[in-house]
C-alpha cells in the first residue's frame, strides 16, 4: 500500500508541475484534464502526508524515551501512545481513500422511469418516484429537464426519461437503478384490499460527446406527431423524433420539445449515454470479480425496495434498512437510504481490497 502512495505521490508532484507549462496552460482541454486528476488526488497525498508527518513525529518521540529527565521520558511516552493512534486512524482513511473512485461519479444522469407490474397503479406510482427525485434534486440545486414522457389519462406516466445535471449527481442517484414495488390500496379499489405494483429505474451516466462517436449511417430516424394522454394530439406538426441504433437494436424517442431539432438533440443524448453505458457494462463483466455486488449493482431485474403505505414503511432490501417516513421519502428525503448504500458499497470494496 504505501508503495502505491509513494509512486502516486511523486505523480501527484509531476502533475503539478505540468499545470504550469506553458504549452499545457495554452491548451485548455489538456489544462482541465490535468486539473481534474490533481483535484481528484490532493486528499489522498494530504492524507498520506499527515501520515507521513504522525511517523516522524513518533520516531522523535521514541528517540526522547532515552532522555535521564523523568519529565521529558512521560511527555515521549504520551506523544508515542498519540502518534500511534492517530497512525491506526490514517491508515484506515487511507485505506478508504485508495479504493478507486467511480470514474462516473461526476457524470450528469439520464432517469428513465417505467410502469411495470399493476398497470394503471404502476403508472400512477411512476409519478410519484418522478416527482420524488424531482424533490430531491431541488434540494440540492440540480437542475431537471423532461426528455420524454407518456402520460395516461389519470395523471400516471408510462414512461418517463429525463436529464439530471449537478455536481455529483451520478455519485448519488446510481444506487436508484432498479425494481421499486409499491403495497397499497388503489384509488379505484372498492374492497380496500392492499395491490402490490412495480415500476422500474434506470440511471445513466449522461456520455460526453468525446468519448462515444455515432456514424449516422448506422442510425433509423422516424419523426411522428407527439401526443398526450389517451392520445390526443398535442402537436400538430411532426415534431416527435425516434431514433433505432441499428447494430444494438436501442430505441430512443423524445416528444417533449416543440422543434423536431431539439428532440432530435435530446434523442441523440440519451442514446449516447445508452451506448456509454452498454461498453462501461461489457467492459465490467470482463474484468468483475466473482462474487458480485449487491449493492448498487444497477440489476434493473433487481427489487431494490418497498414502499409500503398502510405501514408508512420504506424497506431497502439491498442493505436491510427500513424506515417509517413513507411522505417524507416520497418528498425527496433520499440521503438516509443513499448514504447507508454509499457506505455499504465503500465497506465491501475495502473488504475485496484487502483480500
Amino acid at each position: 500500500m504505501f508503495e502505491k502512495l509513494e509512486q502516486t505521490e511523486i505523480k501527484y508532484d509531476e502533475t503539478a508541475a505540468k499545470i504550469t507549462a506553458p504549452d499545457v496552460m495554452s491548451d485548455n482541454r489538456a489544462y482541465a484534464a490535468l486539473m481534474k486528476e490533481y483535484k481528484s488526488l490532493t486528499p489522498l497525498i494530504e492524507k498520506y502526508r499527515e501520515y507521513k508527518k504522525a511517523v516522524n513525529s513518533l520516531k522523535d518521540a521514541e528517540e526522547m524515551l532515552s532522555d535521564s529527565d523523568p519529565l521529558m521520558k512521560e511527555m515521549a511516552e504520551a506523544e508515542i501512545d498519540e502518534n500511534k493512534a492517530l497512525i491506526e486512524t490514517l491508515t484506515e482513511e487511507l485505506k478508504i481513500l485508495l479504493i478507486p473512485k467511480d470514474p462516473d461519479d461526476d457524470r450528469n444522469v439520464i432517469i428513465e422511469i417505467r410502469g411495470g407490474a399493476g398497470g394503471e397503479e404502476a403508472n400512477l406510482f411512476a409519478n410519484s418516484l418522478f416527482r420524488m427525485y424531482t424533490m430531491y434534486a431541488e434540494q440540492r440545486r440540480w437542475k431537471i429537464d423532461i426528455i420524454n414522457a407518456n402520460q395516461t389519462e389519470l395523471g400516471g406516466y408510462k414512461e418517463i426519461s429525463f436529464l439530471v445535471e449537478g455536481a455529483g449527481a451520478y455519485a448519488r442517484l446510481k444506487y436508484e437503478s432498479g425494481v421499486h414495488r409499491v403495497q397499497r390500496v388503489p384509488e379505484t379499489e372498492s374492497q380496500g384490499r392492499i395491490h402490490t405494483s412495480t415500476v422500474t429505474v434506470a440511471v445513466l451516466p449522461e456520455a460526453d460527446d468525446v468519448e462515444i462517436d455515432i456514424d449516422e449511417k448506422e442510425l433509423k430516424i422516424d419523426v411522428f406527431r407527439a401526443s398526450g394522454a389517451g392520445g390526443q394530439h398535442i402537436n400538430k406538426t411532426e415534431s416527435a423524433v425516434r431514433i433505432t441504433h441499428l447494430p444494438t437494436g436501442i430505441v430512443v424517442e423524445c416528444q417533449d420539445e416543440r422543434s423536431q431539432h431539439k428532440n432530435k438533440a435530446k434523442a441523440m443524448k440519451v442514446l449516447k449515454s445508452k451506448l456509454y453505458e452498454k461498453a462501461a457494462n461489457e467492459q465490467a463483466s470482463k474484468i468483475a470479480s466473482v462474487r458480485k455486488s449487491q449493492v448498487g449493482s444497477g440489476d434493473r431485474s433487481e427489487r431494490i425496495r418497498t414502499y409500503n403505505f398502510s405501514e408508512s414503511r420504506v424497506t431497502d432490501h439491498r442493505i436491510g434498512m427500513t424506515v417509517y417516513r413513507l411522505e417524507s421519502v416520497l418528498n425527496g428525503a433520499l440521503d438516509e437510504f443513499i448514504d447507508a448504500l454509499a457506505a455499504a458499497a465503500q465497506a465491501e470494496k475495502l473488504a475485496e481490497n484487502n483480500d
